[in-house]
């Protein structure tokens, strides 16, 4: 089944000791929110072999952008979990596409009853 990686896991995969997640990034399966890339990408401090790296995967992943579906569906997952911005939008965008999602932080996610969260990192 087809995947979302959740930003952790983008960020944990630039790490030598989490190289093993670099499969899951040229996985067929594997799609990102542009939620992500504005995470990932966005962060301040980051340096320029990360901003390197970074976007090569974010050239190579395909993009999902938010549209009204998926910000109609973050709203009620804001309203019904007490979500942040971003872990709303991503768990919306993967439960749009039908998305299984990858991410470290599955509490973030786990209350959702229709989306199946899975650790990669364990």
């Amino acid at each position: 089944m087809a995947f979302l990686l959740d930003s952790n896991i983008i960020i944990y995969s630039y790490l030598n000791e989490f190289d093993f997640l670099r499969k899951l990034i040229i996985d067929q399966s594997c799609m990102v929110s542009e939620i992500s890339r504005i995470e990932v990408l966005g962060y301040h401090a980051l340096k320029k072999e990360e901003d390197k790296y970074f976007q090569d995967v974010f050239a190579y992943v395909p993009i999902l952008l938010p549209n009204q579906n998926i910000f109609n569906q973050a709203i009620n997952l804001r309203k019904k979990y007490n979500l942040k911005l971003g872990d709303s939008l991503i768990g919306a965008t993967a439960l749009v596409y039908n998305l299984n999602i990858y991410t470290r932080n599955t509490a973030d996610f786990e209350r959702i009853k229709d989306l199946k969260v899975f650790n990669p990192i364990i």
